[in-house]
C-alpha cells in the first residue's frame, strides 16, 4: 500500500498542531494507520536592525549603538498516513489558513 507523507510548515505551532489533529482524525475514521505528528526542529531567522538610520547610536546623551533583534520562528510537523483516494480527498477538504503551508508526498 502507498503512503502518504504530509509536510506542515508555519509560524503558529497550535494551530500546526490543530490541523494534524484533524488529518489524524480523519485518517483514522477512514480506517487508515497513521503515524505522527512528527516535530521537527524550529528554524529560527534572527535579523539585527540598528535603531538609528545614521550609525551612531542614541542623538540625545551620546549612548552606545542600539540594535532590535527581529525573530522568525518556523514550525515544522510530518505525518505519515496510508494512502487511499478516500483519505486524501477528505484531507483536501480540510480548510486550511493561508499562513500554514502543505506538502503530500507519496511514497511506496
Amino acid at each position: 500500500m502507498q503512503k502518504a507523507r504530509i509536510k506542515l510548515t508555519g509560524r503558529d505551532p497550535k494551530e500546526l498542531d490543530k490541523i494534524c489533529d484533524e488529518i489524524k482524525q480523519t485518517a483514522e475514521k477512514l480506517g487508515v494507520a497513521v503515524s505522527g505528528p512528527i516535530p521537527l526542529p524550529t528554524k529560527r531567522l534572527r535579523v539585527p536592525v540598528m535603531k538609528t538610520p545614521c550609525g551612531d547610536g542614541m542623538h540625545r546623551g551620546g549612548g552606545g549603538k542600539n540594535w532590535e533583534r527581529w525573530e522568525l520562528r518556523i514550525f515544522k510537523r510530518i505525518l505519515d498516513i496510508g494512502a487511499s483516494d478516500r483519505v486524501l480527498k477528505q484531507i483536501t477538504r480540510i480548510s486550511i489558513p493561508k499562513d500554514i503551508n502543505i506538502e503530500i508526498e507519496l511514497t511506496d
